[in-house]
């Protein structure tokens, strides 16, 4: 493994550690048997590495999740089941990542992003629309279709992942969130 490799991973340790704002420079350099500079020379900043950190461990965890969902909900299932058995499967996760989701927050949440780490977050943000439309709805990922409804999942799924990490038992269940968007619905539609 190389530097830039062996940074990376110590990032997401470091990340599941410490949290996003008390890994420091250094914490990511000893973990990582590496240099300081090593983290400017391959990532321009510690933000930039501690994002493609996050970034990835958020790809990961969406391609796991995404193949325990296509195999667990019958191809038959009518839509509204069909999401509410998805939704509640996605809770269901949010347990076993309860640090990746907090410091998912603690990251957007940093007041002074540069801009190329704006757009790198905003980029991986583009991209999970695009995933979570097709997870969903099986939508042609890069349709305007699937941006509009990614969208809306996107939406949902920060909201009911900081409603979980603030409190689990109060929180949404796939049952809640099917019922809710038939209220929406029958009010926006009418």
């Amino acid at each position: 493994m190389g530097n830039k490799e062996a940074l990376l991973a110590a990032a997401k340790h470091c990340l599941h550690e410490k949290g996003y704002a008390r890994t420091t420079v250094r914490d990511l350099a000893s973990a990582a048997d590496v240099s300081m500079a090593a983290i400017g020379y391959h990532y321009g900043s510690r933000e930039a590495l501690l994002n493609a950190a996050l970034i990835e461990a958020n790809e990961e965890w969406g391609v796991a999740l995404a193949k325990t969902l296509q195999a667990a909900t019958p191809p038959d299932t009518a839509p509204a089941e069909r999401f509410e058995l998805i939704w509640q499967r996605v809770i269901e996760s949010f347990d076993e990542h309860r640090r990746m989701w907090a410091m998912t927050f603690e990251a957007y949440a940093q007041p002074d992003l540069d801009e190329k780490v704006r757009a790198q977050l905003a980029g991986a943000l583009e991209l999970a629309r695009h995933g979570l439309a097709n997870l969903f709805q099986g939508l042609d990922e890069g349709s305007d279709a699937a941006r509009a409804a990614g969208t809306v999942h996107q939406a949902l799924l920060s909201g009911v992942m900081l409603q979980w990490l603030v409190d689990p038992d109060h929180a949404p269940s796939g049952a809640d969130l099917v019922r809710g968007l038939r209220l929406i619905a029958e009010d926006v539609l009418a």
